[in-house]
């Protein structure tokens, strides 16, 4: 039976995850820098600081597969991204290296490829177009998730992550989208599928609506449960309660791309036109 880590479990995947992995993955090492303060006594845990290589080791010892959701899960200042995301990414694949770890997969975020427009539809070998620092940082972790593919023979898997949640809960969500149960398949396909060697799939439901072309995950075996427009109505109605982001509205990559914006507004709102 393999044990799997997963990293970032006090966060808002990680809990739910908690519910939903154990039927699947009995031997479940739950980590992240505090302890969750609704942790059962059948759940094992091991604080670690990402940032720390030898607390990451320590934890990725007798591990089998991955699961890595830690490290700052918004925008923020670039200490806090560079800490977190960027050296703490690189410590948890180096320590799985040097552990023996045979799979991980690796969270990313649509925030990767946030400043396509959303009439032009992706794949996933599309130039990286990060919205933010949060982004780059994504970015980043595909990067070295390869490079520990093909250097070290770790099998990766990337997942860009769109909105994880029971429901989507605007219209830039109708296309993006992520069913718990279905990221639970996603994990399932990088933990187990025997073709697997480096992907980067995209973390979404079956959205009528989506901007990316996510045909590899499906040739994987990815099922979604989840469909988006299931919940149009009530999407919508709270789209109309929020502020028109002319920057935002435009790029996939939402509020993200608008954040801290000082382009060239008006060539946005001319594109739109």
């Amino acid at each position: 039976m393999p044990r799997i880590l997963m990293t970032g479990a006090s966060g808002g995947i990680g809990t739910s995850l908690r519910k939903l992995l154990p039927p699947i993955y009995p031997d479940l090492l739950l980590s992240d820098i505090k302890q969750p303060s609704d942790l059962g006594s059948n759940e094992k845990f091991k604080a670690a600081d990402l940032a720390d290589l030898a607390q990451v080791e320590a934890i990725c010892e007798g591990v089998d597969g991955i699961l890595h959701f830690g490290g700052y899960s918004v925008e923020g200042p670039w200490d806090a991204i560079l800490q977190s995301n960027i050296i703490g990414c690189y410590n948890l694949f180096e320590a799985a290296r040097k552990k023996g770890v045979k799979r991980v997969i690796f969270a990313s975020s649509n925030h990767a490829v946030g400043f396509y427009p959303r009439h032009h539809r992706i794949g996933t070998d599309v130039t990286a177009r990060p919205d933010s620092r949060y982004g780059v940082s994504k970015v980043f972790g595909e990067g070295v998730g390869a490079l520990y593919a093909d250097k070290h023979g770790i099998k990766v898997t990337c997942l860009r992550i769109g909105n994880f949640g029971e429901a989507p809960l605007d219209h830039r969500r109708l296309s993006i989208w992520l069913k718990p149960e279905d990221l639970v398949q996603l994990c399932r396909i990088g933990l187990e599928h025997p073709d697997i060697h480096f992907e980067v799939l995209y973390g979404a439901s079956y959205n009528e609506r989506s901007w990316w072309d996510n045909h590899r995950a499906y040739d994987l075996g990815y099922r979604p449960t989840g469909r988006a427009e299931d919940f149009r109505e009530h999407a919508m109605a709270e789209q109309a309660k929020l502020p028109p982001d002319p920057v935002g509205d435009y790029y996939q990559g939402g509020a993200f791309c608008s954040m801290e914006f000082d382009g060239d507004k008006e060539r946005v709102i001319d594109w739109k036109k």
